[in-house]
């Protein structure tokens, strides 16, 4: 009774995704494309991390401004030069990325 499943039981495994740079001539190169994926993903958290780091920062420097330990001038500021560095840092992971 056990030993017979339905033909609608039966589940087939998921497909594996091809890489962002296709499957490539051999086995080589399929591993280095999926290496490729790897890095991206792992330079899209490092963006992220600043991103959230830059944020954590600006609105620390909102809070003291309303118990008068910061200014408004010193807000703008932090708040620019985060900018500054993640556009600086987003740039450099993309150059970094070209190289592989």
């Amino acid at each position: 009774m056990f030993g017979v499943l339905s033909p609608f039981a039966q589940a087939a495994l998921p497909t594996l995704e091809n890489p962002s740079r296709g499957t490539g001539t051999g086995i080589m190169q399929t591993l280095q494309n999926y290496g490729y994926d790897i890095v991206m993903l792992i330079a899209l958290l490092v963006v992220a991390s600043m991103f959230v780091g830059v944020c954590y920062h600006a609105y620390t420097r909102y809070a003291e401004i309303h118990i008068g330990r910061s200014t408004w001038g010193q807000f703008g500021l932090t708040v620019a030069v985060g900018a500054i560095l993640l556009v600086v840092g987003i740039w450099l992971l993309t150059e970094a990325i070209g190289v592989l």
